[in-house]
């Protein structure tokens, strides 16, 4: 697969004792929508910083677009969005498109297209500092696609929306894929990832821990769900059985992690002991419950104790937002 992203063991360390990436192996294929997920603090806005050339890696390399982070001739080919979108708050969207137009030598017919395509043709004209945190967050996807880019790495696009305006955003964003644009997507938001996202990768404490499509990740550690009278009699049966994992009651059930060829033999050994046996199936899950699984259920992820914030750097500002889509031009 031909990689608009190639990491080799990407690593970002802070101090001896703080790794907020560590020897990360990423590929973004051409095309395809591919969803970032991770607890906060897991590395993930400190991966998409590295790989644009905001900060510098501590070891290892990467190329983006058939290039080094932050090189011109890559950086033309990508829209980026890090974190919380700055502006000029006294300008108006459609003007602080203007400046980042002229910035990037962008003409200014893309700039209607643009802002009809975030759903702001009708405000562009207000003042952003009038803007609610939706449309700020709107202008913000904007400004990476002002230069109709091939490569998109949007953090968190969705943020501050409403549910009308996160449906338009996912549509907006599989309407790129579909269009053969590359995006890297992060969000905590699992659902979203599920619905647009052709592959997902999964990072904890740093290091990816899991990748494939979204069907894959919810094959991982999937098992069987039994329903047999009396329950009890039958979850304690199965705990004793040598090739079964986990087991545990849900919903009236009993959910047995075990591989699912070994049905038949958890059905003989329940009706041998003469239970009642009414259902035996696959456990389907949701991506929420892999994730959970896959990243220990934590919160925030994996650095206990460690007051580290995703990044590891300080926030971006104002000029550091206005930086990113200069040096991208």
């Amino acid at each position: 697969m031909d990689g608009v992203v190639q990491t080799d063991r990407l690593t970002k360390r802070y101090s001896a004792t703080i790794t907020a990436v560590d020897q990360l192996d990423l590929r973004v294929g051409e095309g395809e929508i591919y969803g970032f997920l991770g607890p906060n603090g897991a590395g993930k806005t400190t991966t998409l910083r590295m790989l644009l050339g905001l900060i510098r890696p501590t070891s290892g390399a990467a190329t983006v677009m058939g290039h080094r982070p932050g090189e011109p001739a890559g950086l033309a080919e990508i829209g980026a969005l890090i974190e919380t979108p700055a502006f000029y708050p006294y300008l108006s969207g459609r003007d602080n498109l203007k400046v980042l137009a002229r910035m990037s030598g962008t003409p200014f017919d893309h700039i209607d297209r643009t802002l009809e395509q975030v759903g702001l043709s009708s405000r562009g004209d207000d003042k952003f500092k009038k803007y609610s945190l939706g449309m700020k967050q709107r202008l913000g996807v904007g400004a990476a696609l002002l230069k109709d880019p091939a490569f998109l790495i949007l953090d968190e696009p969705t943020n501050g929306l409403d549910p009308q305006g996160m449906a338009e955003m996912r549509a907006l964003i599989r309407q790129l894929g579909n269009e053969g644009r590359s995006v890297l997507l992060s969000s905590h938001l699992l659902g979203e990832i599920e619905q647009i996202c052709d592959r997902v990768g999964v990072i904890r404490e740093g290091e990816l821990i899991a990748e494939g499509t979204v069907a894959e990740l919810q094959q991982r550690g999937q098992g069987i769900v039994v329903r047999a009278e009396p329950r009890a009699r039958a979850q304690e049966l199965l705990a004793g059985l040598p090739f079964v994992g986990d087991v545990r009651a849900v919903d009236g059930a009993v959910r047995v992690t075990v591989a699912p060829e070994r049905a038949a033999e958890i059905n003989a050994a329940l009706v041998g002991a003469g239970l009642a046996v009414s259902e035996l199936r696959p456990a389907g899950r949701s991506l929420e419950e892999a994730f959970f699984e896959l990243t220990g259920g934590g919160e925030n992820g994996g650095r206990p104790g460690n007051a580290l914030p995703d990044e590891g750097e300080p926030a971006a500002g104002d000029g550091q937002a206005a930086a990113t889509h200069v040096r991208a031009a």
